[in-house]
């Protein structure tokens, strides 16, 4: 039975499923990410896999296209040994008409151990999490504009990774704030880790009115947002969430928040930029900062990796 207090956690406290970073224990998050730490080093054998989910059934369901999520949660599975299915729902059952909780129904039938799911709908994953069998686990790949709490979870190991403690940081996130699961999770992620500023950078068209009840700072001028800042999260502008005209133009757009190496002087000598993928060169970040020294964004895709190892790991090795 889910808890009515988190549905994340079982009445031990313990994470069963993964939906939300929101209303989790900093424990939990500090537990994934000292996990995650141990599972970097896979990446470096001969034979890049340990037993852990040996036997385990993962069922890895976009609703939505993404690539990249889709992959890395992939190979993250199969490094746990895991038998892994990837089932492209748009094209099958639910293009036929099946709703979505006759496809979970069929799918438990399956003896599924674990749902990965991606979906345009936000709450989606909580839907399933109320309808699967008892020990089925949910791990949400992101769902409409509501959150992607592993990549918030790979955003925080990396900060942790280069600055050590979240305690005296400023963080600027900036951009398409309005339509970003990504950054509604890493406020989360943030608040809960201690950091004592967090920023909010964009057009007024792209911030919520909201955030400051969060205990971000909204800032519309660029300069500001990301002065003396420790770590600049940049967006990618989401077109396809847009109605209406929200921008100008994609060269207004850059000229006023895209990050280029005179923008980025503002911050902090040793800040990190990162970036939750895929780049729009030219539109968000000048590729001279995106390949240069400041950039920690291929390494924010191998952390990914080990950061998906240990939400899965963690919540099979707990029960409801």
């Amino acid at each position: 039975m889910l808890s009515r207090r988190n549905p994340q956690l079982n009445r031990h406290g313990e994470l069963i499923h993964l939906l939300s970073i929101e209303g989790l224990p900093r424990a939990v998050l500090t537990q994934i990410l000292d996990t995650a730490g141990t599972f970097l080093s896979v990446n470096d054998r001969e034979v890049k896999k340990v037993p852990l989910l040996r036997g385990k059934s993962v069922f890895n369901l976009f609703f939505e296209n993404s690539t990249r999520t889709r992959t890395t949660f992939e190979i993250a599975a199969t490094r746990l040994s895991a038998d892994v299915i990837n089932l492209d729902i748009n094209k099958s059952s639910t293009a036929k008409g099946e709703s979505l909780l006759d496809t979970i129904a069929n799918l438990s039938a399956m003896h599924a151990d674990m749902f990965v799911v991606r979906h345009s709908e936000s709450g989606a994953p909580y839907l399933i999490a109320q309808h699967c069998a008892p020990h089925v686990h949910v791990v949400n790949a992101g769902d409409g504009r509501h959150a992607h709490p592993t990549q918030g979870l790979l955003d925080m190991y990396t900060i942790r990774h280069y600055k050590r403690d979240f305690t005296q940081l400023t963080v600027a996130i900036v951009g398409d704030i309005v339509h970003s699961r990504v950054a509604r999770s890493d406020i989360h992620a943030l608040n809960i880790l201690g950091v004592p500023e967090i920023r909010a950078v964009g057009p007024k068209t792209l911030v919520p009115g909201d955030l400051a009840g969060m205990g971000v700072r909204v800032c519309h001028d660029m300069a500001e947002g990301i002065r003396d800042a420790d770590v600049i999260i940049m967006l990618r502008l989401q077109n396809e969430r847009m109605s209406g005209a929200l921008l100008p133009s994609a060269g207004e757009y850059f000229k006023n928040y895209g990050l280029t190496p005179e923008k980025l002087a503002l911050a902090k000598p040793d800040c990190i930029v990162m970036h939750p993928g895929p780049i729009n060169r030219g539109v968000e970040i000048e590729s001279s900062v995106a390949d240069g020294t400041h950039s920690v964004i291929l390494p924010q895709v191998t952390f990914g990796i080990a950061v998906r190892m240990a939400v899965m790991s963690t919540i099979a090795g707990n029960q409801a």
